[in-house]
């Protein structure tokens, strides 16, 4: 007897988290003081900066896997 088969394309998707410290330095304050001469932290800098220490982190861990039918249907490539 004959056996037949339906490919399907499914994809994973991974979510992953990892926390990172941002030091508080130069790098990541306000360029100008405020109006009383204060200088700030500049959120934009500080997620920058974590952005590239979780980059270069080997600390990330496994938060969410879901798999589904991938929205886009081609047959597998051939090798």
């Amino acid at each position: 007897m004959n056996s037949f088969s339906v490919s399907v394309r499914l994809q994973r998707l991974t979510t992953e988290e990892c926390h990172v410290s941002v030091p508080v330095t130069q790098e990541v304050m306000q360029d100008q003081p405020d109006a009383d001469g204060s200088f700030r932290l500049d959120g934009k800098k500080i997620f920058e900066a974590a952005i590239r220490m979780g980059q270069e982190s080997g600390n990330w861990a496994l938060e969410a896997q879901h798999v589904e039918v991938h929205p886009i249907q081609k047959a597998p490539d051939r090798q």
